[in-house]
């Protein structure tokens, strides 16, 4: 596992940080966190209090926090220390824990991100105009958008279809979608996502059309076998991923013997966008 530490500002003052390219997550330090927060003057100060709210968070029993990661970081004395770290999902859950006025945007924008939520379950149609609202703020081409929210369409039939087959969501999802994707592109996610010098960022958000289009086309194609196929093993759910993105695999080939030019390739969001 490879890591890439890094220091993330806050109103002028250092977080550090570290980033797990094996879990693709950010994981920060709790303490300087803290420190911002309950505007500590002192690094000792800031340790003081978090050990009194993770105490009273316990007690609570609050284990979202509590069960933390230690990592380690560079200290004040330049060593290497390990220090209490939260991942963003933590991190959220102990800003709303701290009663400070640093804290105050952080509890409205996740009141607001909350309530947006409930919106959207009870009504989906909201939640698709929002993401299109989104990714044209953000600068991607209607056209782009588009064919991106039909690719979403495409991945929930993908993933319904692989419920019903019993296939589990979190690593088992992940072991699919890396087999269609290597099918089709010749990559694994990881090593399309390091193509385009991907961290945190979703892979699809930084696909070309094309790119996009021949994703789809694997994970239309995966659909369809299972639904013909209907497979009762996670093995068996395995070759059809690789059936699936093999056919888009070989549409690939063909363009690009064509067109003399590869589909794959590193531009991602941020070339897309210039």
């Amino acid at each position: 596992m490879t890591k890439e530490s890094a220091i993330k500002l806050f109103e002028q003052k250092q977080v550090r940080s570290l980033w797990n390219e094996e879990e693709e997550q950010w994981y920060f330090s709790i303490v300087d966190v803290i420190a911002i927060l309950s505007n500590q003057v002192n690094h000792q100060g800031a340790r003081n209090y978090w050990k009194v709210l993770k105490s009273r968070l316990l007690k609570e029993g609050n284990e979202t926090v509590t069960n933390c990661n230690r990592l380690k970081l560079v200290a004040e004395d330049g060593k290497m220390r390990l220090t209490d770290v939260a991942d963003t999902e933590q991190l959220f859950r102990l800003i709303q824990s701290v009663p400070s006025p640093n804290a105050e945007p952080f509890k409205l924008w996740l009141a607001k991100v909350g309530s947006e939520r409930l919106d959207e379950i009870a009504d989906p149609e909201i939640g698709i105009d929002r993401l299109m609202e989104t990714y044209l703020k953000k600068g991607y081409s209607k056209e782009w958008v588009n064919q991106r929210l039909k690719s979403i369409e495409v991945r929930k039939d993908l993933t319904d279809e692989w419920e019903i087959r019993g296939v589990k969501k979190g690593q088992e999802f992940a072991i699919l979608t890396d087999e269609i994707t290597k099918a089709w592109s010749g990559l694994s996610v990881k090593e399309y996502k390091n193509l385009k010098e991907l961290k945190k960022e979703n892979l699809r958000d930084n696909m070309t059309n094309l790119e996009l289009v021949l994703n789809m086309l694997a994970e239309a194609t995966t659909t369809e076998i299972s639904k013909e196929k209907k497979p009762k093993t996670f093995q068996q759910n395995k070759t059809i991923a690789k059936q699936g993105g093999t056919i888009a695999g070989n549409t690939r080939k063909e363009i690009e013997d064509k067109t003399g030019k590869k589909i794959v390739t590193s531009i991602s969001a941020k070339k897309l966008l210039d």
